[in-house]
């Protein structure tokens, strides 16, 4: 599997390449970084200017690069792992119509763990609403630009799924003075030192407290993961895919 790696130079692209090696029959070809070159394979600064063949693409890079690297992806029909967080509306929507023409991974998290946990986050809300309180906690590294993560929201959005009431996502209680409604999520972020990631779910009840929750302690997690998602999509038809079809698979 030849993979073209966007975002080439970033922490999680060096990370990618030194998993990559471990995989049988998995070769990074090429990359794609406007910062700089790389002495592992060739690197190119746009998607105009790739001369290199590649099987599919895994992008850990900016949300800026998203709409080029799509349209390269379609153009060539090249499936693409979309590893990249922080994507807004826009992205999501980008993502959704290159779908229809090409195998797409997206998941805000390549943990296996994490979209693990996440299953059971949705059983436990089912059983325990509404008489629990849900808050989840999620905490990262001091140079992570944003909050809160996107797994904190994809955990919340997959609990918001199995609720009776559709729950408010709830941020910032500092700014207002009254008491928790029972129809609230809330979302807590801590940024410091080099926590890779750490993710917690809370559901406090009556006298007792249950919590679900998942450790990242190195960045090799989610490039392997994205790998792992890269030969899954591979030989697949167009079509919009995520970890839950991985497990299913499983």
């Amino acid at each position: 599997m030849r993979i073209l790696l966007c975002g080439a130079n970033g922490k999680m692209g060096k990370v990618v390449y030194e998993c990559a090696s471990a995989f049988e029959n998995t070769d990074v070809v090429a990359g794609v970084d406007p910062y700089g070159e790389n002495d592992n394979f060739p690197v190119y600064r746009s998607f105009d200017d790739i001369d290199t063949k590649a099987d599919v693409i895994i992008d850990f890079s900016h949300p800026a690069l998203l709409s080029s690297m799509l349209k390269y992806a379609t153009e060539n029909k090249i499936p693409a792992v979309v590893a990249t967080t922080g994507l807004d509306e826009n992205g999501l929507n980008l993502i959704k119509e290159a779908s229809k023409e090409i195998p797409v991974f997206f998941t805000a998290n390549m943990s296996l763990g994490v979209n693990l946990i996440s299953e059971l986050a949705k059983k436990a809300a089912a059983v325990l609403s509404p008489d629990f309180d849900i808050e989840i906690v999620e905490m990262h590294h001091n140079q992570k630009i944003d909050a809160p993560s996107g797994t904190a929201l994809l955990l919340a959005d997959e609990i918001s799924s199995v609720l009776e009431n559709e729950p408010v996502y709830e941020f910032d209680r500092h700014s207002k003075r009254m008491k928790r409604s029972k129809n609230e999520i809330g979302i807590s972020s801590v940024r410091g030192g080099t926590i890779v990631g750490e993710h917690e779910i809370i559901f406090a009840g009556t006298d007792e407290v249950i919590k679900i929750s998942h450790s990242a302690y190195s960045k090799k997690l989610f490039a392997n993961g994205a790998i792992n998602a890269a030969k899954f999509i591979v030989n697949v038809k167009s079509g919009l895919y995520s970890m839950k079809d991985v497990l299913e698979e499983a």
